[in-house]
């Protein structure tokens, strides 16, 4: 994704674990409060943040990354009766019911919660507070497509039309994350039973799949650095601020009729050896001062309210008013099925 090759470079050693606050790293001095932070991959942050927490606080934050949001996900259940690490931040909205199912996660209402990330609640409890917010949504090569003579599409049903033929890209939702969210996004807006009509005529009309955003966006997507042959690709809303020419002027679009929401939440693990510190540490990703940080460190949207996003993002990523959502548990339930039937109708 985006975010992840943007930020590959903020820890490399993420697998073992690295001290993200105070002294750049540096081993945290016996009797130090030290807070471990179970991530996904793609998690980084500004380090005079969080060397201002640390001030702060006294509070240390080893971060111990896991893979994606479904590894992570993984990693957690497995590892409840002895947890990892004493916070997890990255279980996103795809697999949220089923962490919350396994008991991952213990209750905590952070005060920080009333100032946006209220409003993505997954159930009744306060076992996850969201973070960030991102959206899944087409992107399009606005010149690439003028050259061709199409018009910029704007629905999902636009892109069964032949003038589109052969000039989509997309990601496998067995093996990527914004793949799986565009799936969502189509079963969101045709239903759990006509989906398969709409993904057969997009086949028909040349879809071209690939294993991840990676391939699809810097190889295949022409309004990228690759400059690829297809102008029209699955992405993020966020994008586009990448993608602004020395003008000034954005050279892509997402495609806001066809966005599907996702979110990405953090706890307090159930059984963390510092409880007590991990809140503060959960309180502090949800605070005003990391909250700023989110959109250039992550790439994608502060849960809290108010929060200015910078310049770029104003004028060229603006967050999408009505994205697709599915309920966290009809997702849970039936992800598998609707992947597997997915494989079989378009792969073979």
């Amino acid at each position: 994704m985006l975010r992840r090759v943007l930020t590959a470079a903020a820890c490399l050693s993420l697998v073992a674990g690295c001290s993200l606050s105070g002294g750049g790293g540096s081993t945290p001095a016996e009797g130090d409060h030290v807070v471990t932070l179970v991530t996904h991959d793609s998690f980084t942050a500004k380090q005079e943040t969080l060397d201002a927490f640390k001030a702060s606080s006294g509070i240390t934050i080893k971060q111990v990354a896991s893979g994606d949001a479904g590894a992570l996900t993984n990693k957690l259940v497995l590892t409840k009766s002895n947890p990892i690490g004493d916070v997890a931040f990255g279980v996103d909205s795809t697999f949220a019911s089923r962490a919350l199912t396994e008991g991952v996660f213990a209750e905590y209402a952070s005060p920080e919660a009333t100032k946006g990330a209220q409003r993505y609640q997954v159930d009744g409890s306060n076992k996850l507070h969201a973070v960030d917010v991102g959206d899944v949504c087409l992107n399009v090569d606005i010149a690439g497509l003028a050259a061709k003579g199409v018009p910029e599409p704007t629905s999902y049903a636009d892109l069964v039309d032949p003038k589109y033929k052969d000039l989509l890209v997309v990601e496998d939702p067995a093996t990527s994350s914004p793949g799986l969210a565009f799936l969502l996004g189509t079963i969101g807006e045709y239903g759990p039973t006509s989906w398969t009509e709409y993904w057969t005529k997009l086949k028909a009309n040349g879809v071209k799949v690939v294993s991840g955003w990676e391939e699809a966006y810097n190889q295949d997507f022409s309004g990228s650095a690759g400059k690829g042959p297809r102008p029209i690709v699955v992405s993020y809303a966020s994008s586009p601020s990448a993608e602004i020419g020395e003008d000034g002027t954005p050279r892509t679009k997402a495609v806001l009729g066809t966005c599907y929401r996702q979110v990405e939440y953090a706890g307090v693990l159930t059984g963390a050896k510092n409880p007590e510190d991990a809140k503060k540490v959960l309180d502090f990703l949800l605070s005003e001062q990391f909250q700023a940080d989110v959109p250039e460190q992550m790439y994608v949207y502060p849960s809290r309210e108010g929060v200015k996003l910078p310049e770029a993002w104003t004028k060229a990523a603006p967050l999408p008013t009505s994205p697709r959502t599915l309920p966290a548990d009809q997702v849970s339930a039936n992800r598998e099925q609707w992947v597997s039937q997915w494989r079989t109708l378009v792969v073979g």
